[in-house]
């Protein structure tokens, strides 16, 4: 059975030698796998011969290990995966990056595989893998697009040592593969067990903090926090809300204080909840705090931050909108049912939806980082907030299913209570100011685009 053979190229706007760092680099896995695929590394010791990669994956509900081993390494300019065992009865993969100028470069993708079951395999199944493959590298080869731009906009900057909390979350798994591919070192600090060197176990709970972990840091990425949809806002949930993030964040700024050499920069979350339901108006950084709960806790959550600065340390605060992604979230709440053709609006519609893609709010998170200028808060939204009927009618047709069962704003408060009005009826449309001020380039701006980009569609 002859092979089957798939080549993508693409031009980079980089030198083959930078593209070729950003694939050996830790991190650029994470970088390389769509956010619809149920994949996980397991272990990678390198790319270079005979250096091997082990990847969790399931067919179907069967977990299954894929292990590839890396042959034909030619430093600055390819290196080949082959698998040893997994779902293919082949799989080459040449990764080649060559010079098209001094300030770019070829990547090219060339795999050879073939279907497990011989003619009745590509019969079969050939076509299925044919576009789950392109797929793939469509994505693959606009993310190390999108991701090479980004780090040659500030090449001629030191590279950081950088602490986040809250790594292993939707955010913060995104953001430690960007830094660390950028050739930026990440640490960990995370709840689960530490299996990798960059990471450090901390229980959030205990809110206590090693100053040893921040020792020769550059900056503090701060992203701990309850997952704030995690569930109804009992009395008891709205008091491990407020504890997880003004409570921790009180800690953490008291340790950075005290020390000799404290960070330059402390990145301390926050969220446009703080706007608190505005209506059509348009809310910039400088608007006041909104009414309510929410708007309360994230103005207590950014005031815990500010003490930061009497240590000499900027403080940036970035006001997180709607994160999409289909890892997690809120779309990745909403596909199942939007799949299955029962979405629609929620409400009357009308309330403003301030989104952001994964990639842009990492993206401008890593901008604050390295805009010296940049200090308080930061509108992570994208330019073009929508309503919840845009949101809506866009999201059915980037899946081609139909928006007609609303849900009434009452059913959404008798089933979710107080966080139905607060993240699902308040309409809060927010400006992205201070990133259109210093320039921060959007990799989707755009909501179709965005949802495209991120479902694979």
């Amino acid at each position: 059975m002859p092979d089957t053979i798939f080549q993508k190229s693409s031009e980079i706007s980089a030198p083959a030698d930078v593209l070729f760092d950003w694939h050996a680099r830790p991190g650029a896995f994470d970088r390389l796998t769509p956010p619809w695929e149920p994949v996980e590394l397991l272990s990678h010791e390198g790319i270079e011969n005979r250096d091997r990669a082990v990847i969790g994956m399931k067919l179907g509900p069967i977990p299954k290990k894929w292990i590839a081993e890396h042959r034909n390494y030619s430093a600055g300019s390819s290196f080949e995966d082959v698998q040893v065992s997994g779902p293919f009865a082949k799989w080459e993969h040449t990764h080649t990056m060559s010079a098209v100028s001094d300030e770019k470069s070829l990547l090219t993708d060339l795999i050879h595989y073939r279907l497990p079951g011989g003619l009745v395999g590509k019969l079969l199944g050939g076509r299925f893998s044919e576009r789950k493959i392109n797929r793939m590298f469509r994505w693959r080869h606009r993310k190390t697009i999108d991701d090479l731009a980004c780090h040659q906009r500030y090449r001629k900057q030191p590279r950081m040592k950088v602490v986040i909390t809250g790594g292993s979350g939707l955010i913060g798994q995104e953001l430690q593969s960007l830094l660390s591919t950028g050739g930026h070192e990440p640490i960990v600090l995370t709840r689960k067990p530490a299996t990798r060197d960059h990471h450090r176990q901390w229980d959030p709970n205990a809110a206590e903090f090693d100053p040893e972990w921040f020792a020769g840091a550059d900056a503090v990425i701060h992203l701990a926090g309850e997952n704030i949809a995690g569930q109804r806002w009992t009395s008891t949930f709205k008091d491990r809300l407020w504890k997880s993030r003004i409570d921790v964040t009180d800690k953490l700024v008291s340790v950075l204080a005290l020390m000799n050499a404290p960070p330059k920069t402390l990145i301390s979350a926050s969220a446009i909840g703080w706007y608190g339901d505005r209506g059509d108006e348009l809310v910039g950084e400088n608007a006041p705090a909104g009414a309510g709960y929410l708007a309360e806790l994230c103005k207590a959550w950014e005031d815990s931050s500010y003490p930061a600065r009497d240590a000499g340390i900027r403080v940036v605060n970035p006001r997180i909108g709607i994160v999409l992604s289909p890892k997690g979230g809120a779309l990745a709440k909403m596909l199942l049912p939007f799949k299955m053709g029962g979405g629609g609006i929620l409400g009357n519609g009308k309330q403003y939806m301030s989104w952001i893609g994964l990639d842009d709010v990492a993206g401008a998170i890593y901008h604050s980082l390295m805009t010296d200028s940049i200090q308080g808060p930061v509108n992570c939204v994208a330019p073009n907030p929508v309503t919840n009927y845009e949101f809506t009618k866009t999201l059915g047709r980037v899946l081609s299913r139909p928006t007609i069962f609303p849900v009434p704003g009452f059913m959404a408060k008798l089933a979710f209570g107080e966080m139905a009005e607060a993240l699902l009826l308040a309409s809060t449309k927010v400006d992205d100011a201070v990133l259109n001020s210093s320039e921060y380039q959007f990799r989707t701006p755009d909501l179709e685009d965005c949802l495209r980009h991120v479902l694979g569609r």
